[in-house]
């Protein structure tokens, strides 16, 4: 399981569940998304590899 706070978690379940609606294409477009969202602290909570790579990963498999 992740470390971080029950915030870092609900960005990083936020930014897997807008990866997987096919409608972004890299993950910076999911970081500006979160933060049009509400989420300003994104781009740190995202900036694990690991979580770029799970991110990129959703992208390709829900890519039209």
């Amino acid at each position: 399981m992740f470390a971080g706070s029950k915030k870092d978690h609900a960005v990083r379940a936020r930014a897997y569940a807008l990866a997987e609606t096919g409608r972004f294409t890299i993950v910076r477009e999911i970081e500006q998304a979160l933060v049009g969202e509400g989420w300003p602290d994104a781009g740190i909570v995202l900036q694990g590899k690991y979580v770029r790579q799970a991110i990129a990963e959703r992208l390709a498999t829900h890519a039209h």
